[in-house]
């Protein structure tokens, strides 16, 4: 059975099975922005049975052996919790940083790890739509718990075989930009944050940006974007022509958005890649790199600005 692995992680039970009657955003298209939905309560919180009851876990960490019995009989949808932690408790749209391994029960091989992230370890948005694993595996419980989660091929598809997930959240992860200030630039649209985070945008006096220009507000220290990667971010989008918002993932309770890079239009691309985790960037473009492509799109002859936090970024491994 071919997969993406990060593909894989997102979207394992369609989040119409798994997580029935959650709502989330799609991965974007290049012709929108993310729409997530935020939410408090628990989405699905998978109760103990006999099949995640019996796995058994032998060291820690990302190299934790994780053993399932050949006659687990993977009735049904199942959340053992191995050990509790003593962190705060992880709700949807929380962003967490997260070791797991991702075990094929049939043949014992592991589909995916966080091994391959800094550490040992991995970000998370548990966002219901594109992380419904992590969301059913770690919801509801403090950081730090050890989680066996046990998910019938059923569930995950036509074909598909049973799965065992075992994930333990390390902390929860900065919803805003940590970054370094750094002094503006002249010509860009100048930004006022709330104590919140939240920012505000002034578009300065003169013509519409003819190309497109990306001026860092706060300079991180974490991991670089690269093209294709799945990032976490919180953005604000106004129009050049007015100032008017038409698009914010912090008019959503402040839940922050994940997609590709390669996944929206080519000036929030632009803005993204190369920059580093942490780090705030002011973008400015005209309809070329915005909608204008778009037939008919109310944005199609607007320039577009975006302010970006950049929160976590993770490459997206080619198909196995």
């Amino acid at each position: 059975m071919r997969m993406r692995p990060l593909v894989f992680l997102s979207t394992v039970a369609a989040a119409t099975l798994l997580l029935a009657g959650c709502s989330g955003s799609g991965e974007p298209e290049s012709s929108s922005t993310p729409d997530p939905t935020a939410s408090s309560s628990c989405a699905l919180d998978a109760q103990p049975g006999d099949t995640s009851d019996a796995v058994t876990l032998d060291g820690g960490g990302a190299d934790t052996k994780v053993t399932v019995p050949a006659d687990a009989p993977f009735a049904g949808v199942e959340r053992t919790v191995v050990s509790k932690g003593d962190g705060e408790e992880i709700g949807v749209n929380d962003l967490v940083s997260v070791q797991y391994q991702i075990i094929d029960a049939a043949t014992g091989s592991v589909l995916d790890s966080s091994a391959r992230g800094e550490g040992g370890l991995l970000p998370v948005l548990l966002d219901t739509n594109q992380s419904s694993l992590f969301v059913a595996a770690l919801e509801c419980e403090p950081v730090g718990s050890r989680i066996v989660l046990a998910l019938p091929g059923d569930v995950l598809g036509e074909g598909a075989s049973n799965v065992v997930v075992y994930a333990e959240a390390v902390e929860h992860l900065p919803e805003v930009a940590t970054g370094t200030d750094v002094e503006p630039t002249a010509g860009m649209p100048a930004v006022e944050l709330d104590k919140a985070g939240k920012p505000t945008v002034t578009i300065p006096d003169g013509d519409e940006p003819t190309e497109t220009k990306v001026a860092v507000l706060k300079q991180g220290d974490g991991a670089t974007v690269a093209s294709g990667d799945l990032v976490v971010v919180q953005y604000l989008g106004v129009k050049w022509s007015d100032g008017s918002e038409f698009d914010s993932s912090w008019s959503r309770d402040a839940a922050p958005a994940q997609f590709q890079t390669t996944g929206v239009v080519a000036g929030f691309q632009k803005a993204l890649e190369g920059q580093k985790v942490g780090s705030q960037v002011v973008v400015v473009m005209p309809p070329a790199d915005g909608y204008g492509a778009t037939e008919g799109h109310e944005l199609q002859k607007e320039s577009l600005v975006f302010v970006v936090d950049i929160l976590a970024t993770t490459p997206v491994q080619p198909q196995q």
